[in-house]
């Protein structure tokens, strides 16, 4: 099973990304964590530009499906603002889409990605302005996946 948590830069992905990996670590199931900016540190991507994030969402994606088709529960954090190449994903992956976002300022502000697109279908909402890391964990883990292809 993949998670992907999508928002905007200071809304609490990799937060609750790391918090659900460790939870379900507890509960004695393989969870890794991957992370969109330590991805770009690894494969030395700086390139913000759309061609940039879409080979970093790109090699997220095949990382984490490979990843899961081992077993591995995998926790993934991505900016990810093209909604297509989500969507693209739902349809090749057991995955559950995480839209992280919240109204408090976390300093990060002048990073927003001005093109992001909000899922419209088929999403976890998770607002951080309130609740608590465990809390969305909780309600994450509450949730039941369902083939987006049997729709």
């Amino acid at each position: 099973m993949i998670y992907w948590f999508t928002g905007q830069p200071g809304s609490g992905k990799s937060t609750l990304a790391a918090a659900l990996k460790t939870e379900l670590r507890r509960r004695g199931m393989p969870a890794v964590h991957l992370d969109g900016e330590e991805l770009r540190e690894f494969t030395d991507n700086r390139d913000y530009s759309r061609a940039g994030r879409i080979r970093n969402i790109r090699a997220g994606q095949k990382l984490a499906a490979k990843l899961s088709q081992d077993g591995i529960y995998v926790t993934a954090s991505f900016v990810s603002p093209y909604r297509w190449l989500r969507e693209e994903f739902k349809m090749k992956a057991k995955l559950v889409e995480v839209y992280v976002h919240t109204a408090t300022a976390r300093g990060k502000e002048g990073f927003f990605v001005e093109d992001y697109e909000p899922p419209l279908a088929h999403f976890i909402d998770i607002d951080t302005t309130t609740g608590s890391v465990a809390e969305c964990v909780e309600r994450i883990l509450g949730v039941t996946w369902t083939d987006p292809r049997s729709r």
